[in-house]
């Protein structure tokens, strides 16, 4: 069955409500550093949490007045506190400490689901890479036919794709699983580092090294460019799909649904619409990755140019990600794999496919590789150019003849022969 995926899930790391959740969290988690310092008392911090609360309404109210999403969450904060409860809200840090530590939670949050997304994904392309293991396709090179391989291997190459960019994404996971609070330009100088400490245990994140009231840029530009290499890699293989589903090919087809249409004008019509519509999202991250390499570069010690840009890429990014990985899934899950035209496809023109292992048998015969290069060249491109047969033109050729016999050039053609180290490469998977 071909489904419709539901992205709520990663929707909700990023709207209004989670993001000025996050906002609270983070400030709760500075209040019980404080509390473990003796700075806040544990009455007064049991009542902190207990009354601490927003409403994405009142906020966006406040902030009409004041011009300040970070002030008008706070001033909404305290109202819920009261002016006994306030005085410990935000106490020594800057905009940016709630900001850039909030984020570092949603992405991994957002984090979580992609790695998830992409494990789910490589078992899938696992499952359709054992089911054809013995099916003989074409491979191709600059787009034309080259010799013959597995359907498998060709898909254990997305897999090692995959595993790969899992991995790059892991790591850059965890190089932006980093929080700050650290004050205005980024000195402590009116907070301890010891808070800085504590409150990023408690969220399960690292202290950044350093920060010059925002994390450094480069973390993010990193982390959305694992993003696109994800992104990449889908339009990689969606790319694939789209060429073998070509009607003169028609290798592979995507599922299509019982009550599916193709075209409003032409009902005969499957189209590959779904790897057209990742290639498409593909270059909407890999836009996004350059937008947040832009973001690097900011006056001194920070300025905001970033976050203009940051309330839509990493929102858009991972969401897109997330959908396109699912959706990917979706194609190789309904994928319909033509056997009969993979092995069709091997034979045209008579086997022109195997002209290498002719030359190698005629060289092996005692003629020169120039010689054995054109004997074999001009056989294969006159079956190619009449539509004609290369096995039969070699049994024709008094060149050929007299160097080989009928049996030894039906040798030549024998595709297991070419396929006998296959199972090397399977045990590397």
């Amino acid at each position: 069955m071909i489904k419709r995926y539901s992205r709520k899930e990663m929707d909700d790391i990023w709207n209004l409500e989670n993001k000025f959740n996050t906002y609270l969290k983070v400030e709760l988690a500075v209040c019980r550093a404080y509390s473990k310092l003796g700075k806040i008392s544990k009455e007064d911090l049991e009542q902190i949490e207990k009354r601490a609360s927003f409403s994405v309404a009142r906020i966006d109210e406040i902030e009409k007045e004041v011009n300040h999403d970070v002030i008008a969450f706070l001033t909404n904060v305290n109202e819920s506190l009261g002016e006994d409860l306030a005085k410990y809200m935000h106490v020594g840090l800057t905009s940016s400490d709630v900001i850039d530590t909030a984020l570092a939670l949603q992405i991994q949050s957002a984090g979580k689901i992609i790695k998830e997304d992409l494990s789910n994904l490589i078992v899938s392309i696992k499952a359709l890479a054992e089911k054809h293991a013995d099916t003989v396709c074409i491979g191709r090179s600059h787009g034309v036919h080259a010799e013959v391989m597995t359907f498998k291997v060709k898909l254990l190459s997305w897999i090692d794709a995959f595993e790969r960019v899992k991995r790059h994404f892991e790591y850059a996971l965890d190089e932006i699983r980093v929080g700050q609070i650290s004050g205005p330009v980024g000195t402590y100088s009116n907070i301890s580092p010891e808070i800085e400490k504590i409150t990023c245990e408690i969220l399960n994140l690292r202290p950044a090294r350093i920060s010059t009231q925002i994390i450094a840029r480069d973390l993010h530009a990193f982390f959305l460019q694992s993003l696109a290499m994800i992104g990449a890699i889908i339009e990689q293989y969606a790319t694939e799909i789209r060429h073998l589903q070509r009607t003169e090919v028609l290798e592979v087809e995507e599922g299509f649904a019982k009550n599916q249409k193709g075209s409003s004008a032409m009902p005969h019509k499957k189209n590959p619409v779904s790897c057209e519509n990742l290639c498409g999202l593909s270059r909407i991250v890999k836009a996004n990755a350059q937008a947040a390499m832009e973001n690097i570069c900011l006056w001194h010690e920070r300025d905001i140019s970033h976050s203009s840009t940051e309330r839509i890429i990493f929102p858009d990014s991972t969401i897109l990600i997330d959908y396109m990985l699912n959706r990917f899934k979706n194609v190789v899950d309904n994928l319909v794999v033509n056997e009969k035209n993979m092995e069709k496809n091997t034979k045209l023109y008579g086997g022109i496919i195997y002209s290498q292992k002719v030359m190698l048998k005629l060289i092996e015969k005692g003629i020169k590789r120039e010689e054995a290069y054109r004997i074999v060249q001009s056989n294969a491109l006159d079956a190619f150019d009449n539509n004609g047969s290369f096995v039969e033109n070699l049994k024709a050729d008094k060149n050929v003849l007299n160097l080989m016999s009928n049996e030894e050039i039906d040798e030549c053609f024998d595709m297991s022969d070419y396929l006998k180290n296959i199972e090397e490469i399977y045990k590397r998977f």
